[in-house]
């Protein structure tokens, strides 16, 4: 079983790049992304996305999922910035900042207009963010992510844990498939109450067989005479791109001087 995100990674248009060149491009535009304003950042996510979806070929249809997945978590963080809660008796003291508000009981529930403004800045930085970090892991196989970084010197354990952590996503989202079909095969979503039944069941088995699923991988492991080290190889030739080099680097200082000029201004 394969992740859509790792076929993907592995299909584009961008992969004949080398790795250091693409994962540098993300890593620069990152920066600038947290430190930039807003309008700075709208541009980076519209940029990241000609990138990724017209250079790179990713469908639009994968960015966008991708994209509001992330953005889902996202939003279940805002309305703890956004609406804050007082006493009744402590309205006169927020009617400045409040876009309205409901009262129950002795408490006031309102919508603040400071928090609002924050609550803004905070998703268009994120979605800025969020569109250089899948740039990144939609033109770079993890694996190469990992080598990159070895040949930057992190530490090897580091790097063996990641690609462990990866390799456990696999299995996880693949017991959870597994689980799912075995139960829609017996119909065990076709009402509500046993589709709630159904899922209850699912998160129950789901840590023994992951369990069960890490056990037979470090069989997998000491049969094939594991070492504690992961060895790697990668004999694909990259080519490094100067016109993707140079138009990254005028793109990134145009959005440094726009920063700095709206800043000033």
């Amino acid at each position: 079983m394969t992740l859509p995100i790792d076929t993907l990674s592995y299909k584009n248009n961008l992969r004949t790049l080398p790795p250091e060149q693409k994962l540098l491009f993300a890593l620069v535009v990152l920066g600038i992304a947290l430190i930039a304003s807003p309008l700075t950042q709208v541009l980076i996510s519209l940029w990241l996305a000609i990138w990724t979806i017209g250079y790179a070929k990713i469908p639009i249809q994968s960015y966008l999922k991708l994209l509001g997945v992330s953005s889902l978590f996202l939003g279940m963080g805002l309305p703890a910035l956004m609406i804050n809660i007082i006493g009744a008796n402590q309205i006169d003291l927020v009617a400045s900042d409040q876009l309205g508000g409901i009262k129950l009981g002795g408490l006031y529930f309102y919508l603040s207009h400071s928090g609002w403004q924050e609550g803004v800045k905070i998703i268009i930085r994120s979605l800025a963010c969020i569109s250089c970090l899948l740039f990144m892991l939609l033109t770079i196989p993890f694996l190469e992510i990992v080598q990159t970084l070895r040949r930057c010197q992190l530490p090897e354990t580091i790097g063996d844990l990641l690609m462990l952590m990866y390799r456990f996503v696999f299995m996880l989202i693949n017991t959870v498939i597994e689980l799912r079909l075995a139960q829609q095969a017996r119909g065990g979503y076709r009402t509500w109450k046993l589709a709630v039944k159904s899922t209850s069941l699912l998160v129950s088995q789901l840590l023994q067989r992951t369990i069960i699923r890490y056990q037979q991988f470090c069989v997998g492991l000491a049969v094939r005479g594991f070492t504690d080290r992961f060895y790697w190889f990668n004999g694909q030739h990259r080519n490094y791109s100067q016109r993707y080099a140079l138009e990254g680097m005028i793109g990134c200082l145009s959005l440094s001087g726009l920063d700095i000029y709206l800043k000033i201004n």
